[in-house]
């Protein structure tokens, strides 16, 4: 696991100046990479690789990176794991394609199967996260790349004016930002689409004239072709089609089967290393199914790694605990005090470049830290819900929409006002008095959100209501206009899946990559641990779609297990008593804090003048949801989280411009 960065073309004549410029951009990303780092230009072309490294297999300096191939022809700077690297050099091998071997990193192992197979037959073979720059002195193409389902990001556009038009890349923004060219201009339309989904989505960033690589994509770009050339080789899309074009044929046992098989594989591969290695354990179904996994495969006592609260309703430490005991693991579990969970928030800007607004990110960031400091790498169980269907949100929109088209709109419209005309906490006082108390926990917020999308036309339509932070977002952002995207009107092609899969394979190619994956990525890096999540596997991720619903979301009686074929999986090594409860989400209690503690503090982000002042956000609807939330009368933590987010990652932006005006001065 490691950071890169580079550009190409530009004003920078001097070999000593190309230098320098990637010293100070891979030094922006040294948390990703603290073991080494070291910079390569090209003497024939205004092109140069930054690497930061993160040491895990062939710690050696046979392991180096920026690495030139055998040939001489490709240089690559790479970031992430090829699990299944030492089968490909065997494959090169036996095809006598090898070349002699300085050393036993999968670095060199990606450089030879480019020689011998060209990059995308390469990353075909390849199982693994990753994102690379590779540079062909013989063509003169820079190929960036990143791997299927977006584990690895990639950042990267042209920049400056026409006369010193520079092309950068980086894992982060911060990189780009130590560049002479980067322009650092607010691009208000992706805002927009952040306020909707509190992250920035798809190939939009934060910054004007920069995207992001897409999942499963490469990128060519030339000095002589300045015009990227952008094809697909592998499509989460095309993944869940094929599967259902093409289903299991077997019986449930026998699917339950291959998918221990499956998974036991991808967990066995992704165990590789050599540095110390753990994983992060909650105690639910997707982290308890890797470690035990991890578990059968391990001669030693198995690492992981729990945080706990003190507040019943976050904290999955017991679970943990005793999902640990029963394995044998070797547990470390740290509880944390609202004040110590605080204390990461004047971090987030920094950790996450752009606007982030998932507050998961919190604890993400905590259990990171506890983990690093025993382990290099950790394993975790995230994906696990997208593939085999976890959240309840699926099945509920689908029940709903079946409900809610029988109804004409106008009918729908006016029972959505009667219902917000009850606070939402007198109805979760109403629901705490039912005998089943503890499926409707925060009912009130749940109806307040779903009484806002009762309106809607279509399915796609409920579903973008369900996972909205903002309704309106164009309403907040002055001078912004909502761009199109997967959930808004450039939806792939995915006719012949049903409702509840539909909406599976959104959230593998949105939700996926652009929160989850997101927020794991910076959260660990920023401590300088790698991440790995074996249900990405894209074994693990093709068979999943190629089983029936019903194997993912079983009705028993008048209730629904979700994710069933993976707890029979987990079954056969985890009581089931210490699984069975209902699904807690990995959060903090930002609601609370927002009235309390942290009160000060958003009061100044979020005040009319200051809004105003920046000329960035329209104050009304923020101030009238912020006394709303204050006053008890509705939780608006979610929508307010990404304002807020927002806002704290502007103010960070703008003391660091001043910090650099101060020196330069």
């Amino acid at each position: 696991m490691c950071g890169i960065t580079g550009f190409m073309g530009g004003k920078l004549a001097k070999a000593e100046e190309r230098a320098a410029v990637l010293t100070a951009m891979a030094d922006r990303i040294r948390h990703r990479g603290p073991d080494d780092g070291d910079v390569w230009c090209d003497p024939d072309a205004l092109v140069g690789f930054g690497h930061r490294r993160l040491a895990i297999v062939d710690l050696s300096p046979a392991g180096h990176q920026p690495m030139k191939a055998a040939s001489g022809r490709y240089i690559i700077a790479y970031n992430g794991e090829i699990y299944n690297h030492l089968a490909l050099r065997e494959a090169l091998e036996q095809a006598g394609a090898a070349p002699q071997w300085r050393g036993h990193s999968d670095t060199e192992t990606l450089l030879a199967g480019i020689d011998a197979w060209g990059i995308d037959a390469t990353l075909r073979r390849a199982v693994g996260m990753f994102a690379i720059a590779l540079w062909d002195r013989q063509t003169r193409v820079l190929t960036l790349a990143r791997d299927r389902i977006g584990e690895k990001p990639l950042y990267y556009g042209w920049q400056g004016t026409a006369g010193a038009r520079s092309f950068l890349f980086g894992s982060e923004l911060k990189a780009l930002h130590a560049h002479p060219a980067f322009e650092k201009r607010i691009d208000r339309d992706a805002l927009c689409v952040y306020m909707r989904h509190n992250n920035v989505p798809g190939e939009h960033s934060i910054y004007q004239g920069i995207r992001k690589l897409l999942p499963g994509h490469l990128l060519e770009v030339a000095p002589h072709r300045p015009e990227r050339v952008l094809r697909s080789y592998w499509s989460g899309a095309q993944a869940a089609l094929q599967g259902a074009r093409e289903p299991f044929a077997g019986s449930a046992d026998e699917a339950v089967d291959a998918l221990e098989r499956l998974l036991r594989d991808a967990v066995r591969q992704q165990m590789m290393g050599d540095v110390p290695l753990g994983a992060f354990l909650s105690g639910g179904v997707d982290s308890s199914t890797v470690v035990a996994l991890m578990q059968a495969q391990s001669s030693q006592p198995v690492r992981t790694f729990s945080i706990g609260f003190h507040d019943d309703v976050y904290n999955e430490a017991e679970h943990a605990k005793a999902v640990a005991a029963h394995l044998g693991t070797d547990h470390t579990e740290l509880y944390v005090t609202a004040e110590q969970a605080m204390a990461v928030i004047p971090r987030l800007p920094t950790l996450y470049d752009e606007p982030f607004a998932d507050s998961s990110q919190i604890p993400t960031y905590l259990v990171s830290e506890l983990a690093r400091r025993r382990v290099t790498v950790s394993l975790s169980g995230d994906a696990g819900d997208e593939l085999f269907c976890g959240y309840n949100r699926y099945q509920i929109t689908a029940s709903l929409w079946r409900r809610l088209s029988a109804v004409p709109s106008s009918v729908r419209s006016a029972a959505a006002w009667l219902l917000t005309r009850v606070s939402p906490r007198s109805l979760n006082r109403l629901a705490a008095s039912h005998p089943g108390a503890a499926r409707w926990a925060n009912i009130g917020e749940k109806i307040h959100k779903g009484a806002g999308v009762m309106a809607a036309g279509s399915p796609a339509e409920l579903y973008l209501g369900m996972v909205s932070q903002w309704q309106n977002p164009g309403d907040i952002v002055v001078g912004g206009v909502e761009p199109a995207t997967m959930l808004t009107g450039a939806a792939p092609e995915l006719d012949g899946l049903g409702e509840v899969e539909r909406m599976m394979a959104l959230d593998l190619l949105t939700y996926l990559p652009d929160d989850i994956l997101t927020k794991v990525d910076r959260a660990a890096m920023g401590t300088s641990l790698e991440t790995r999540v074996p249900f990405l596997d894209h074994r693990v991720v093709e068979f999943a779609w190629k089983l029936p619903l019903d194997y993912k979301l079983r009705q028993e009686g008048a209730s629904y297990t979700t994710k069933w074929i993976l707890r029979q999986v987990l079954y056969r090594h985890v009581p089931r008593t210490l699984i069975e409860r209902p699904k807690m989400g990995f959060g903090v209690p930002i609601d609370s804090w927002l009235r309390g503690p942290l009160r000060d503090w958003a009061e100044d982000l979020l005040s009319e003048q200051r809004l105003r002042r920046e000329g960035m956000l329209n104050p009304t609807p923020i101030r009238r949801k912020w006394q709303e939330h204050l006053s008890g009368q509705r939780n608006w933590q979610h929508p307010l989280w990404c304002v807020l987010m927002f806002q704290a990652w502007l103010a960070n932006e703008t003391a660091f411009e001043s910090t650099l005006a101060e020196r330069a001065a």
